[in-house]
């Protein structure tokens, strides 16, 4: 193992080190003469120094042309140092104005002000206010935000910020200005403006207390007939949150805006949300009913963060999760409530497992509150956002429904308009139900995935459960501490299939904790981590026929997926025949008591990567071999099956409701198995499928599955595909996916010719994503023995870092996963690591990755 060198462009950041700021800005004045080429920036910041002390004032920029500094109008002899300006003011309140040009055209890195088709965008958090102004960029500043935007009428007609509006002025030479006021307090990273040639689908919500809010949902021109799915779920989603936490609206208005150069999924700015236009802009044609839920969902996360991270923010960028993992949560419960609970939280868990476990187990682990960080950029990651929701949820399981309702209710009344720590969030919970979570508080402080181990057993009517909770060390946590969670179990019998004792929520507090049942009257298996309600490994030593009955019988739908899943891996860590699979997945087809979302979600073998996961070694050509091998056995054992089900599905129309989507679903995965089995019958129905297809989740159904055979429909339905939706970016995202992703040898040499067709480019994000990332998500071919997989990977990385570090950055992370594969591939892997910390003038984001990957 090579030792990491040390990089003296790292410094890293520490929680230990925080302290308050030296100085406060309760009041900022914003005014934009906009240009794409050259904005001028004026800031007038009303600063009062922070307690007794006789320090400068300290403001943070990047790439900032000074043009002016005045400290209460006379010009200040301090000037900029690199990226930090120190003033020094000799009263307790001072009122300093700094004029600054910047250059949005040049702005690649999309964080601070930067152009986008035509429009000029910001993006803040983390830390790109100071490439807008000079400001003390910390999340413990809170200011009332003034904002003057001034810009050519016919280029930017559309002028948006922060808060409400107020009137339009008409300026000579063509030009014109609008102000907007916040009146709530709020750190710089939650500023945002847009302007732009959009236009607006407009409504308005009426609040619990019956304030009119006005709606409006900001797109290109031709693309307002695809938000209306995204306005519903704006509607929807603050309805919820009035009905669920009692959190209502607090400004006069509400702005979405969508744009296409993103680098995340959506940004939460108070009044005014920049979303990734994949997460606005749907309908049919175009979005998959997957598509459909993720815009519901990002909508409703962005709107929930206005108390969960706006009014209610962070002290410092140690507490992300704070923010993000809560939101998460409540995102996932909104989401859960509009449709298929139980599909629901299957997706939620397989997404942690896919990104976020890996993530546990390799150099990168960190907790959810990291003690230390070089770039913040680096640490917006599956664990602060995905395992923090897991954290958040057994809390809430922790202490039920009302108690996790007067936890929050608690939290917003003590520290609206506070930036604040997870210690806060946690008092607030343990004093509004008098418990003691200082045990629980381990899970802000500890990386890595736990393990439980179950052992049971049963004499006569007593059962007796042990369970053992270990977590193993990880970078820079050698000894780990027993940590509480909830963890529910309960008992099906053998031989009725039904639920014989009542479900246990079992508080682990210790190493081991041992459980016992008594009055049963037949043998029992059980039902473990029920709902999933700790993010944990459970080891169970429960035979195949187990699982088995377990898949067919269990009465919660999380446990009888999981014991299919387990089932399957156990099956696919061999040779054995599938016999057992192809059983469990007829079982479960012919269950009359289960819906089509749930038979869809059911009879799907996990991932490669899960099952490599779940090895002490990734096997990368034999996890192929044998799930191929169970695929074709399960496809062609069930043949007549799927085509009945095919049959009997396929023709539900374009409703969005939880059947129709649910039967979309089950037809899907039906096809895909007929496909799978080679039949030209079934090549001929997944295309008459794809020329018919009245959603686009049955058009893509088809898509994905002729990609992925030997038909000679393949090639046709992929140009038909690029020529029906030529000039739409969101689904032309999908077309490279899908060849990324797909099942066949020559899938590298494919991907690299895509880096080289006229619509991909490493300058747009999401681009980058549908072609480089998915690439380095199929297992088998990004893996490839030879190491090409992993050169593609690194050369684009390179050339990305050179426009946008963040991008770059994100790449970086499949090869980090190195120990978990054989010398060779290792050593490949370890060699572009290298290569990528030796190229000159990488990022500081791109070298943090690289170099913990390599530690």
């Amino acid at each position: 193992m090579p030792d990491a060198r040390p990089n003296p462009q790292l410094a890293q950041v520490r929680l230990a080190d925080y302290a308050p700021p030296d100085w406060l800005v309760p009041e900022v004045t914003l005014e934009f003469w906009l240009d794409a080429t050259r904005t001028i920036v004026t800031a007038r910041l009303t600063v009062t120094r922070n307690g007794v002390h006789d320090r400068p004032l300290r403001l943070d920029g990047h790439g900032l042309e000074t043009v002016a500094i005045r400290i209460d109008g006379q010009a200040s002899p301090d000037w900029p140092n690199g990226d930090t300006l120190s003033l020094a003011i000799a009263g307790d309140r001072a009122v300093v104005e700094t004029e600054v040009v910047i250059h949005p055209s040049r702005n690649t890195r999309l964080m601070g002000l930067y152009a986008s088709e035509g429009k000029l965008v910001t993006q803040c958090e983390a830390e790109g206010f100071r490439s807008i102004t000079w400001f003390p960029d910390r999340p413990d500043i809170l200011s009332r935000y003034t904002v003057r935007l001034e810009a050519d009428a016919a280029l930017y007609p559309v002028l948006l910020s922060n808060g409400d509006r107020g009137t339009i002025e008409t300026l000579p030479g063509g030009r014109h200005a609008m102000r907007w006021t916040d009146p709530w307090p709020k750190p710089c990273y939650l500023f945002a403006l847009v302007a732009g040639d959009l236009a607006a689908r407009e409504d308005e919500f009426t609040t619990m207390s019956g304030r009119r809010v006005r709606l409006a949902i900001w797109t290109a021109p031709a693309d307002v007939p695809r938000s209306a799915h995204a306005m519903a779920a704006l509607k929807a989603s603050m309805a919820w949150d009035e009905r669920v936490y009692g959190r209502e609206y607090d400004l006069d208005e509400f702005n979405i805006v969508a744009v296409a150069d993103f680098n995340a999924g959506a940004m939460e700015n108070k009044g005014l949300n920049i979303f990734n236009s994949k997460y606005v802009l749907a309908d049919t044609e175009t979005a998959t009913d997957m598509d459909f839920d993720a815009v519901a969902g990002v909508v409703a996360h962005e709107y929930f963060h206005n108390w969960t991270g706006n009014r209610v923010t962070c002290r410092d960028w140690f507490q992300l999760s704070l923010k993000e993992g809560l939101t998460v949560y409540r995102d996932q419960q909104f989401s859960a409530d509009q449709g298929s609970a139980a599909v629901r939280r299957i997706d939620d868990v397989r997404s942690l497992r896919a990104v976020q476990f890996p993530e546990d187990a390799g150099p990168l682990a960190h907790p959810i509150r990291p003690d230390h960080y070089v770039e913040i950029a680096n640490f917006y990651t599956a664990t602060i956002y995905n395992k923090g929701a897991e954290v958040i949820r057994m809390l809430a399981t922790l202490l039920g429904e009302a108690g996790f309702r007067r936890g929050a209710d608690l939290y917003f009344q003590r520290h609206d308009g506070q930036a604040v720590t997870c210690e806060d969030w946690l008092a607030a919970m343990a004093d509004a139900n008098a418990v003691d979570l200082s045990a629980f508080q381990l899970w802000y402080s500890q990386a890595g995935t736990p393990r439980v181990a179950v052992e049971t057993r049963q004499t006569g009517g007593r059962v007796e459960v042990t369970l053992r909770q270990s977590l193993a060390p990880t970078p820079g946590q050698p000894d780990k501490r027993a940590m509480l969670m909830p963890f529910r179990l309960a008992l099906i019998g053998r031989e009725t299939g039904r639920r014989v004792s009542d479900e246990l929520v079992a508080q682990l507090k210790g190493p081991v904790t041992h459980l016992t049942f008594d009055g049963l009257s037949e043998p029992v298996l059980p039902s473990l981590n029920r709902g999933f309600s700790a993010p944990v490994v459970v080891e169970a030593p429960l035979a195949r026929d187990d699982l088995a009955f377990l898949a067919a019988h269990d009465d919660d739908p999380f446990a009888r997926w999981e014991a299919f899943q387990q089932l399957a891996l156990s099956v696919l860590a061999t040779d054995d025949a599938p016999d057992a699979l192809v059983t469990a997945v007829s079982n479960t087809l012919d269950d009359p008591s289960l819906d089509a979302a749930f038979k869809g979600e059911a009879v799907l073998l996990p991932t490669e990567s899960f099952i490599g996961d779940a090895a002490a070694q990734v096997e990368v050509e034999a996890i192929h071999r044998r799930r191929e091998a169970a695929r074709q056995a399960i496809a062609r054992g069930l043949e007549a099956r799927w085509w009945q089900l095919w049959e009997a599905h396929r023709d539900v129309g374009a409703a969005l409701t939880p059947e129709a989507k649910g039967a979309r679903r089950l037809a899907n995965v039906a096809l895909s198995y007929l496909v799978t089995a080679g039949s030209d019958a079934a090549f001929d129905a997944a295309r008459r499928q794809y020329d018919g297809a009245a959603t686009m989740t049955d058009r893509m159904g088809a898509l994905t599955a002729l990609v992925n055979s030997r038909s000679d429909h393949r090639e046709a339905v992929l140009a038909d595909f690029h020529r029906r939706f030529a000039g739409n970016h969101d689904v032309i995202d999908k077309w490279f996916s899908v060849q990324a992703l797909a099942n066949r040898a020559d899938v590298l040499d494919h991907v690299e010719a895509l880096t080289r067709h006229p619509d991909f480019t490493i300058a747009n994000p999401n681009r980058l994503r549908s072609l480089i990332g998915a690439f380095a998500a199929n297992q088998r071919w990004f893996h490839a023995a030879d190491g090409a997989g992993y050169r593609l990977l690194a050369d684009q990385l390179i050339a990305v870092d050179r426009i946008n570090p963040q991008s770059a950055a994100r790449l970086a992370v499949p090869l980090g996963r190195w120990r978990r594969f054989d010398g060779t591939r290792a050593r490949l892997m370890q060699a572009e690591l290298e290569r990528i910390l030796a190229a000159p003038g990488m990022s500081k984001d791109v070298l943090e990755m690289a170099s913990r990957a390599l530690a």
